[in-house]
């Protein structure tokens, strides 16, 4: 736990050094001096320019930092958490606002844009980071300049560009559990045409061991294939650039780009259930053995992730006129994902669940921009298609399950495998990690059966086509202000779909009971189809005050909105199985912020305060493996962010961050279960540090960057529950070496997570929609030695 002094020190630190967009020579400290230029608004200005809260990381700094993975980069941008429980399943917050859901009928809350197109669909939303020309995180809602997706904010990753002359770079480390990374790039041509080839590979054994099938532990009860260890990395990347510039009024950039996976496992652990040897705790080995009939019905023998995204984005700029462009992005990105996982967290087939989860994107944008002295506007247009599907495959042996149930409608069934001597509900795993629950199909069969292999499946279906027309102008009446006001209006098509196959239990038939053992309707293959159609406008205003060369005040009114959701599945009805289908309503919030920003002196920064109020809140709730949304009611959210940079010299700089945000669901009773519920994922309190270290050693360059981070407590899932968060925690990484030959080459050693603090990063999971909850724990010491080359 971080003590109350360090906890001052860091948002002192924070506070007194303000904006982490900052760049780096290699041959001295230059960190915060540089004007940094973002695209946030659609257009080129400098960050301090720009009336909303914006951070802006450039390549260089993620490099120095040692950062390579968007959790990672999370910790150094104030009001931006990243939860990586897989790169199926990533979870992006911004001021406490969590988007991650994978069901195709659901839209997202937080835009992820990639070179200018929407790619925040969860399932094909990770994108690995390397040879990015900068990353660019903008909070609050943005649905003007980025679409309705960014309800509370956006994050922004453009690569580097293809540009004149020839270079090219080698980035190499390697370290404990096999900790392999090689990232790279090469670049020719001339002013007109230029290409770029960059990549990336990382490899990790898993830091969690399981002892599924290991011949070391003798005694297992499950016949299973011997399984990876957990919570590893098995990751590639390929980008292909192409810049044409036939002359200077046109720029058009090809960027087509391959990202995938090949992870083991992920390490989802009970407390309840022991693995063989009877190890308890959230942090030792663990034994997941998923399905004896996992290719068959689940289709990979091993747990793990098998993905795959495909991306091409064209984009052309041309410049019409004094003060007149226009520019289009088009955009198109498919995806396929398979996850096998085990979802009890223990030794026995009881939750053995896949989702294998596909996508397809289209989407063109084209926009008019007129700059003038005393006028700027912008005026565009967007077109977004999207088609995916969630198919979530089931494997347990029923006798097992029953056992092993804690649901009330079984209550019975457990009560007569108690009499017979077998215990049940969290009991149906021993403490020494032995199955008791594996003689329950005999007992509940009469003895005719000894096992009974169970398997079922549904799929959910999305379809959205939206279209929108766009914005903004801004009136300069005196150089020192600049008022903005801009509206997006859209129509929404949303299109739902659902089928299943949920065979009735063998084992509850034998008894009389007629269901399947989720208890969920089963539709026999059919497939069910709802469509909806909405509209919305969503406006922005802003104000900024220049008080000097780089410092400015601004304050910023906006609105943002969550997509309703068209829910559908099915119920049993006195007609058959139907569908049934909610409307969910919108989630919408208004967003009320202000700030300063900019340079004084040797010190760069930002702070900024938000105040943010929703109603129709929506909230994602797993029960029996399906995931479902409800509506909260009201929230409310309240938040200070502080981020900086101070030169202390020419070869030491220090940065750091703080952000405190208190939200959450209202008190009002007529929010239900969820009434004064914290925001999920979001620590009420978060803060970084370190240091930027380049000293001259005779021909070379000594630099070391070590940095801390801390982050208070979290609750995983709403409702909150103490037994579903994890306390507060710090780590420490460190990154030092020498570059020689003028910054040509490199060698240098690093450590993440220095002193090897044990800490989670989820809980709850699909374990918990059935009464068994999962833990996952975060990464361990990783250290190792780096090496790299620029040419």
């Amino acid at each position: 736990m971080l003590s109350v002094h360090s906890r001052l020190t860091l948002a002192t630190l924070a506070a007194a050094c303000s904006t982490t967009a900052l760049a780096q020579s290699t041959a001295q400290l230059d960190t915060g001096q540089d004007d940094i230029v973002v695209t946030a608004q659609k257009r080129e200005q400098r960050i301090e320019d720009v009336p909303v809260t914006v951070t802006a990381l450039t390549g260089r700094r993620l490099a120095d930092i040692g950062v390579s993975e968007l959790d990672e980069v999370a910790a150094f941008v104030p009001g931006l958490q990243v939860q990586e429980q897989s790169a199926n399943n990533p979870g992006f917050v911004i001021r406490g606002i969590t988007s991650d859901n994978g069901s195709a009928q659901q839209g997202a809350r937080v835009t992820l844009y990639y070179n200018g197109v929407d790619i925040s669909r969860s399932r094909g939303a990770w994108q690995d980071l390397y040879d990015l020309e900068r990353i660019e995180v903008v909070k609050g809602p943005q649905a003007t300049l980025f679409g309705t997706a960014a309800a509370v904010g956006a994050i922004s990753l453009i690569s580097a560009r293809p540009e004149a002359g020839s270079s090219a770079a080698i980035d190499a480390s390697y370290g404990n559990f096999d900790r392999t990374q090689v990232s790279g790039f090469v670049n020719v041509g001339n002013e007109t045409v230029a290409a770029r080839l960059a990549g990336a590979y990382k490899y990790r054994r898993g830091y969690v061991r399981n002892i599924a099938g290991d011949p070391t532990f003798p005694n297992q009860n499950q016949a299973g294939v011997d399984q990876d260890d957990l919570n590893g990395q098995d990751q590639r990347g390929l980008r292909g650039s192409l810049r044409f510039r036939p002359d200077d009024r046109v720029i058009a950039d090809l960027v087509l780009t391959y990202d995938g996976q090949r992870n083991p496992g992920t390490a989802f652990k009970s407390r309840a259930h022991a693995p063989t040897g009877g190890q308890t705790g959230d942090y030792g080995y663990a034994e997941l053995s998923g399905s004896p009939n996992s290719l068959a019905v689940l289709g990979a023998r091993k747990l793990g992730l098998d993905r795959n995204v495909y991306d091409a984005n064209m984009s052309v700029a041309v410049d019409l006129g004094p003060g007149v462009s226009f520019t289009t992005v088009n955009g198109y990105r498919r995806f396929d994902a398979l996850e096998v996982f085990d979802a009890d967290g223990g030794p026995a087939a009881y939750l053995e669940f896949a989702e294998d989860a596909q996508g397809d994107q289209w989407s063109h944008e084209g926009r008019f921009a007129f700059d003038g002295p005393k006028y700027r506007a912008s005026l565009g247009w967007n077109a977004f298609f999207e088609n995916g599907s969630q198919r979530v495959p089931f494997a347990t042996e029923e006798g097992t399950y029953l056992a092993c149930s804690v649901a009330a409608a079984y209550a019975r069934v457990r009560a007569a495998l108690n009499a017979a001597g077998i215990p049940t509900g969290t009991a149906c795993v021993a403490p020494n990690g032995t199955i008791p629950a594996l003689k329950a199909t005999a007992v509940l069969s009469g003895g005719r059966l000894t096992s009974l292999p169970y398997s079922s499946v549904f799929t959910n279906f999305g379809r959205n086509n939206t279209y929108s027309v766009f914005a903004d102008a801004t009136y300069i009446p005196t150089p020192a202000l600049e008022l903005t006001a801009g509206a997006r209006v859209l129509i929404e098509d949303r299109q739902s779909g659902y089928s299943s196959v949920q065979p009735n239990s063998l084992l509850l038939a034998g008894l009389g009971v007629q269901s399947s053992l989720l208890g969920t309707a089963n539709t026999a293959g059919n497939k069910f189809v709802a469509e909806k159609s909405f509209t919305a406008l969503l406006p922005r205003f802003n104000a900024l005050l220049k008080l000097g060369d780089g410092l400015n005040l601004y304050g910023t009114i906006s609105k943002g909105r969550r997509s309703p959701v068209v829910q559908l599945a099915a119920a049993r009805t006195a007609f058959g199985v139907g569908p049934n289908i909610q409307v969910v309503p919108e989630e919408n919030v208004w967003n009320y912020e202000g700030g300063i920003k900019g340079r004084v002196g040797p010190l760069t920064g930002a702070a900024s305060v938000f105040y943010q109020t929703y109603d129709g809140f929506q909230v994602s709730v797993t029960e029996n493996g399906v995931t479902t949304t409800r509506s909260a009611g009201s929230a409310k959210n309240v938040g200070v962010e502080l981020e900086g940079d101070l030169r202390l010299a020419d070869y030491l700089s220090v940065f750091g961050t703080f952000a405190y945000i208190d939200g959450g669901i209202g008190k009002d009773a007529s929010n239900g279960v969820f009434a004064g519920n914290r925001f999920r994922l979001q620590p009420e309190t978060t803060a970084s540090g370190g240091a930027m270290l380049r000293l001259p050693v005779g021909t070379a360059t000594a630099y070391a960057t070590p940095s801390i981070t801390y982050r208070s407590k979290v609750f995983f899932e709403l409702p909150n529950n103490p037994a579903i968060s994890t306390p507060g925690y710090t780590l420490v990484n460190v990154r030092a070496g020498l570059e020689l030959v003028g910054g040509r080459y490199s060698i240098g050693g690093f450590a993440r997570n220095l002193t090897n603090k044990r800490y989670l990063i989820d809980a709850g999971n699909t374990g918990g929609g059935f009464g068994i909850p999962t833990y996952i724990t975060g990464e361990p010491r990783f250290y190792g030695v780096e090496l790299g080359a620029r040419f």
